[in-house]
Parts: C-alpha cells; structure tokens; sequence
C-alpha cells in the first residue's frame, strides 16, 4: 500500500442536488442540477476558512488525495492542495466541484433528461461561465459557508474565479487567477471551433444522440490533440521529444507513427476519450467562447468596479495560450480602479500546463498571498 503522507489522503466524491430550476444567462430556467464535490481538511468553528477550487476544461471534482489507497494517481491538483502545500487543508477547508456541463457527476449533456427519460445530448441548454459560478453559489450555501477566504482556479478556473469576485464581492475574500484571460482572444476561439468541427464531423456523434451506440472517439481524440498542443510550449516539447523517433532507429517512409511526438499526442487522445464525454467538449468550449467580461460589462474597469477581494494574479512566461500580457494588463486595470492586487509571471518552460506543473515558485507565491488575505 503506497504513504498517503503528505496527501489529502483518501477522499470521497459527494454529490448535491438543486432541486429548483436556475436561471441560466440565456434566459432559460433549467434543472434539476446535481453537483460533484469534493472537500479536503476541516470546517472551522466560524466557517471562514474556505477556499474554492475551480478546475480548467478536462478537470473535475477529484482535485487531490486518492479515492482508494490503490490508485495510482491523485487528484489533478494535488501538488498544490494537501498538508503544508499552497493550499495547506491544515489551515483551510478546500472545495472542488464538478462544473454545470462537464461529465464526472455534475449535470451536463451525459444526464438523463428527466422530461425524456434519455440523455440531454444536444437538447442540454447553451451554458456560460457565469452559469457554472451560479451554481457551484448554489453549493456554498448548502455548506453553510457566507464567506470564501479564497476563490482559485487556473485557465477556465482563473475565469470562473474572476466572475465569482464580480458575481458575488459580499463572499469572496481573495481571488486567485492563473494562467486566464479576462476574455477568449480570436485565436483561441479558433482552436475551440477546430475542436468542435473534429467531434461534430465524427459520423458516430450523430447530432450528440450517441449515447448506447458508438462514441466518437476519432474526433474527441483528435480535438485533444489539437488542444493539448496549444498547452506545451515549443520549449518544452523541444526538450521532451525533439525529433527522437519512436521505437525505431530510423525512420521508415510510411505514414505510421515515426517520432515520439506523435506517439505521445495519440495516448493523449485516446485516454482523454476513455474518461470525458464529447457533448461536454462542445458546450465547455463554447462557455469559454462566450466569455468575455469586457463586452459583458461594457468595460473591464465597470466589470470589478464593486469587487472588495484582494486578487493574486499569476502568469507564465511560456503560456501562448494566454500570454502574460493578457493579466498583466487586467492587474492595471484593477490597480487604477484602488483594488489590492498581486500581479506575478513566473518563468517555466511548461506552456500553459505550467499552472499544473510549476510546483517551485507557484506553491509560495499562493502561500504567502493567503496569509496575507486578513491583513
């Protein structure tokens, strides 16, 4: 049996139910909506030492320790959340939940549609960023938590973690933003519309109604790997792979897998179909599409103007994805409007994955940022 030291240990999946419809950014009232949650170290007497975690695009409520002592992996984030780590449970009571849309617990295209009795498919509604905040709002109230020492999240998390300071200032006490942008650039819509048309072109997606027949594993393992290259840095891949050829000691003129690279981006897509749902693909995708807080609120400074939270801010000199500039410029923003803001870019090689990787200058930055939140 592995050392569960130094980990959130073995931790349990639970699940909460919203019982009435919410009022989605579109319009719509739609639910019931169920919610998989996550929590790691203790509540204390005054419940204010909650801290939120919101988790990218493929991540899910699992964000640290083992659902059995046999598992080979931790949850996604475990080197930053655990005993003595950047969100240390021997200090604060930390939550991740499963987003509206995804597919590992939460509501999202893979439930069954209690007006059907099948599977929402393509009839699952148009979702937004500011949706996914509403209800995981909905979930803090069933814990009986008023305030939130802190709301984290890297990528689409850093999103959430921004709409949830402009959403609700009144809870949210700190904000920390990671590897985000306070809008989707075109270029990265761009990726996402590739991504989609790959899953949609897929003849067994079958308009999103292919639940009990067959998956369209070739086009969700083809947008993965489009995707998971726009998370590495030409560094990084450089130094990983090169040109090294993939058992073979030359190359051999055909159009099979020749260099390790292409070897790597294949196990990624095919373990990313192993475990996510296509339909979650094309909805979470299209969240981030729509997200952009500056058309949202007529600027960027109207958007944080009633914000009261200190916000960390943290980019990576490697992330093209979302370059440096895109918070470093937000950080300016805030800081003209009076607001309390820590603005870092750490230099790592890891791209845009560098918030999942970069466990030396990451971890004390959050660190010494949260003791300071109550100063």
């Amino acid at each position: 049996m592995k050392s569960l030291a130094g980990s959130a240990g073995v931790v349990e999946t639970k699940y909460f139910s919203l019982k009435e419809k919410i009022r989605l950014e579109n319009g719509l009232d739609f639910g019931p909506v169920t919610v998989a949650y996550e929590t790691y170290g203790e509540l204390n007497k005054n419940r204010d030492n909650a801290v939120l975690i919101l988790h990218a695009l493929s991540g899910d409520a699992h964000a640290a320790g083992y659902h059995t002592p046999e598992d080979k992996k931790p949850g996604w984030w475990d080197g930053a959340i655990g005993p003595g780590k950047a969100f240390d449970t021997e200090k604060y009571f930390v939550i991740c939940s499963n987003f509206l849309g995804g597919c590992k617990g939460s509501t999202g295209p893979a439930s069954i549609n209690p007006e059907t009795g099948k599977p929402y498919g393509m009839a699952f509604p148009i979702i937004t960023v500011e949706d996914m905040v509403k209800v995981q709002k909905k979930l803090i109230d069933h814990l009986g938590i008023k305030k939130l020492l802190n709301v984290a999240g890297g990528s689409l998390g850093g999103m959430q973690a921004m709409e949830w300071a402009i959403l609700y200032p009144e809870v949210v006490e700190s904000s920390t933003v990671i590897a985000a942008a306070t809008r989707l650039s075109a270029q990265n819509i761009a990726f996402n519309e590739v991504g989609r048309n790959a899953i949609i072109s897929d003849p067994n997606w079958n308009n999103g109604d292919y639940y009990g027949g067959d998956f369209p594993a070739r086009g969700l393992a083809l947008a993965r790997m489009i995707a998971h290259i726009t998370y590495l840095s030409e560094e990084s891949m450089h130094n990983k792979f090169g040109r090294k050829l993939q058992d073979k000691t030359q190359i051999d003129f055909n159009f099979d897998v020749n260099f390790q690279v292409e070897s790597y981006l294949r196990y990624q897509g095919q373990s990313f179909v192993d475990r996510f749902d296509a339909n979650s693909y094309l909805f979470i995708t299209k969240a981030m599409d729509y997200f952009d807080l500056h058309q949202k609120y007529g600027s960027l400074a109207h958007a944080f103007k009633n914000s009261n939270c200190k916000f960390l801010f943290l980019s990576f000199s490697t992330d093209w994805l979302f370059p440096p500039n895109e918070l470093k410029e937000a950080a300016g923003t805030l800081m003209s409007l009076g607001k309390e803001v820590t603005y870092c870019n750490i230099d790592a090689p890891f791209g845009h994955d560098s918030f999942l990787l970069e466990f030396e200058h990451q971890p004390k930055i959050i660190k010494n940022f949260l003791k300071g939140v109550r100063e």
